[in-house]
């Protein structure tokens, strides 16, 4: 695998480092189409909102064609959660996740020079355009629709905790490397879940490309090599977990995890 640091990211915007990451993980992955899709879709949002003259205009029609006319939105009935993640199958079904749909509009919002910025809210990804002297609009890149306070505090009680409340800070404009790190890790959930090891392994060095001493990610590639019975390397980094996070409550499974892979190899011996 090449070199894929932070410091290459920092050079590439959120959409091309998303492109760049899928090219390291899946071999079959289409750059070209990829890249030419959304070229195609950003000259037809030019000409489609090209009669408005304010920028908050010009974001409300790039909505309604994202979302009605192109007819993107969140998925629906039976999906592997790794389809809804890809970038090309996104592109090919319309159908993704705040993550996934949130980098394609981010994207074209950019391309067009429009003031759309990602934010890591605890509960999903959401939009934030700011207007001078208007306020805030907060989006929803599951369907487009504007976010007012209230429904981001029922989000945080409903998912974090009934105590839990907006803060400020919880509205900043997220760097592109929290996202990235966001929607793949995600993206390697899903794929372990759905025991695509090999793709999921890809996924964690990637990962350990841009932090090379994180000790949680260190931890799941030990466990996927352990389910590639790759038991060696699997013992090493989950080694370095439980010596690095002595006090984490995960170190206790792990240590479990570790004994099992012992009393393999010494079957097996």
């Amino acid at each position: 695998m090449k070199s894929f640091s932070k410091n290459n990211l920092s050079k590439l915007s959120l959409f091309d480092s998303i492109i760049a990451a899928s090219q390291f993980i899946r071999e079959d992955f289409p750059v070209e189409s990829v890249v030419l899709d959304m070229c195609n879709k950003i000259q037809e949002a030019q000409s489609y909102i090209s009669s408005e003259i304010e920028p908050n205009q010009k974001l409300k029609k790039l909505l309604n064609l994202f979302y009605k006319n192109w007819n993107f939105g969140g998925a629906s009935g039976i999906y592997k959660l790794s389809d809804v993640l890809w970038i090309d199958n996104v592109l090919k079904t319309r159908q993704g996740t705040a993550v996934s749909l949130g980098v394609l509009l981010l994207h074209i919002a950019k391309e067009l020079k429009l003031p759309l910025n990602p934010v890591a809210f605890p509960t999903q990804l959401i939009l934030r355009a700011d207007w001078s002297n208007k306020k805030k609009w907060l989006i929803n890149p599951f369907n487009g629709d504007l976010l007012d306070q209230h429904t981001l505090e029922v989000w945080l009680k409903g998912n974090i905790s009934p105590t839990a409340e907006l803060y400020e800070n919880d509205l900043y404009q997220a760097e592109s490397i929290t996202i990235i790190r966001k929607m793949l890790n995600t993206l390697k959930s899903a794929l372990m879940e759905e025991k695509n090891m090999e793709l999921a392994l890809n996924v964690s060095n990637v990962l350990l490309q841009i932090d090379p001493n994180d000790p949680y990610e260190i931890r799941d590639r030990g466990l996927i090599y352990a389910h590639l019975e790759c038991n060696h390397v699997a013992l090493t980094d989950l080694l370095y977990f439980v010596e690095n996070c002595p006090e984490d409550p995960i170190s206790e499974i792990i240590k479990v995890q570790i004994h099992t892979i012992e009393q393999k190899k010494m079957i097996l011996h």
